[in-house]
């Protein structure tokens, strides 16, 4: 993620582990992420359209929670760095600048766990033995 664009944080109930930690949101205009700070449980979503005409945000209700919030940008339409409407549900992400409307719609694309389970089951001390035949 190389242009940034909106990055923020929202503290709740993880979807994936329970814990109450941060749920950091990075949001560029190739993708969006919303990563879990305590399991790293990652939700990927890819641009879906953009308009400039949009009355209001348009994220339907899905299997978790949708959160309504707000956060600080530079608008990739009229350049006006201020409060944008930030609307994450369980299949779409979107963002809508005050100022002018412009919206990016994003959706929902692959969802993955960035800390290994087995990494916990495995003592450091261990060697762990890999099922695989030896480098040339």
């Amino acid at each position: 993620m190389t242009r940034r664009f909106i990055f923020t944080r929202h503290r709740v109930d993880c979807y994936h582990c329970g814990e109450d930690a941060d749920q950091i949101i990075k949001v560029v205009p190739t993708q969006a992420q919303v990563i879990c700070s305590a399991c790293g449980a990652t939700r990927i979503f890819i641009p879906r359209f953009q308009n400039s005409r949009a009355a209001r945000v348009c994220t339907p209700i899905g299997c978790y929670e949708v959160w309504q919030l707000e956060a600080g940008a530079r608008c990739s339409s009229c350049g006006v760095a201020g409060p944008h409407d930030l609307t994450v549900g369980c299949s779409h992400l979107t963002t809508r600048c005050r100022n002018c409307g412009y919206t990016h719609f994003y959706r929902f694309n692959l969802e993955y766990m960035a800390q290994c389970a087995l990494d916990k089951e495995v003592g450091e001390d261990e060697e762990e033995e890999v099922s695989a035949p030896p480098a040339p």
